[in-house]
């Protein structure tokens, strides 16, 4: 099942909201952050090239702050006027300063009213969402006599990367701003839990946001296919690999990668040769089973017995990579 990357438009054209998060919920979960758009708001000028954002919000389900790390994948507004516009990600410092980590290429709304803008902005859990215009003159909806509500502003925007106090705030007003963060996937269960190094072991991947995946890795190999199921279901087939031993499973959706964690491991399996010279029959055995080896042909030379005799050559020799259950020759001498 293939999935298609969304990317930011230079200008957005307007779409209908209602049909964009119906195409939208079937590829992938989003959260909402920023205002719920409560009724009434009427465009008001920016009053100076600043940055507006929410710092209160009462609705009950209003996220004033992204609640996950993940990606915005689109924004709305309503009677934005003028412009050009552009999204602006702001990271609280917890002392009354922010940090521009982010924003969208700028957009011209095309009309008044409900507007949604396409978007693909890095977002952490913890920052804001707040908004960039061009002109003193560009308007945005705002909500007023709203009780606990409240804007503040940034003049002038931050430059990318920089950290400001907040300018001012407004109480008792809202912006009409909210955007849709797609939450970056995490992996709860893999099964089975280990295959061979020759890969071909189709996996079964359990966790969350999966959907729209792009692509699934084991360690640092690609996955030779894979097939998501929904949002909390995937499979995919592992590549060959040329070490055993255990490897971390992530997925990568346009919101990132999920962290790894002890969850997420597979284990690539093999025959690893180990040194059996020197070593009597029985204990060339052990050795070989705990290598994920088998014991192959053994020849007796110079009137050496299975008790007796101790290895002195075998194939394939030490450290070599090979298939579990692989056989190893050897040749037993006194």
């Amino acid at each position: 099942m293939k999935h298609r990357r969304r990317t930011s438009l230079g200008v957005a054209a307007v779409m209908s909201a209602i049909a964009l998060f119906a195409v939208s919920a079937a590829q992938a979960r989003t959260i909402t952050v920023g205002s719920v758009l409560p009724p009434g708001a009427t465009g008001k000028p920016f009053e100076g090239v600043q940055t507006l954002f929410n710092t209160a919000l009462p609705e009950k389900g209003a996220n004033l702050v992204s609640p996950v790390d993940g990606a915005i994948v689109r924004w709305q507004t309503q009677e934005l006027k003028g412009g050009p516009f552009a999204l602006r990600v702001l990271r609280p410092t917890g002392s009354g300063g922010y940090t521009a980590a982010g924003a969208s290429t700028p957009v011209i709304p095309a009309a008044p009213g409900l507007q949604t803008f396409s978007a693909n902005i890095p977002i952490k859990a913890g920052d804001l969402i707040g908004i960039d215009p061009t002109n003193p003159t560009d308007e945005i909806g705002v909500v007023s006599a709203v009780p606990g509500a409240s804007v503040g502003f940034i003049f002038p925007p931050p430059f990318e990367g920089a950290t400001v106090p907040a300018s001012g705030s407004k109480s008792g007003e809202e912006i009409a701003l909210r955007a849709e963060v797609q939450p970056a996937p995490t992996i709860t269960a893999v099964s089975p839990a280990s295959g061979s190094i020759v890969g071909g072991t189709k996996v079964k991947i359990t966790g969350t946001d999966l959907n729209a995946a792009s692509e699934v890795k084991f360690g640092n190999l690609t996955a030779a296919s894979f097939n998501v199921i929904s949002e909390t279901e995937m499979t995919a087939v592992t590549p060959r690999s040329k070490k055993a031993g255990a490897v971390d499973v992530s997925v990568t959706t346009l919101a990132g990668t999920g962290i790894t964690s002890r969850s997420d491991r597979f284990t690539y399996k093999a025959c690893v040769v180990p040194n059996l010279r020197k070593n009597k029959l029985k204990a060339a055995k052990n050795r070989l089973r705990s290598a994920g080896c088998k014991l192959g042909k053994v020849k007796k030379l110079n009137g050496a017995t299975a008790k007796s005799g101790k290895v002195t050559k075998q194939s394939p020799k030490p450290k070599a990579v090979r298939v579990p259950g692989t056989k190893v020759n050897v040749t037993l001498g006194v």
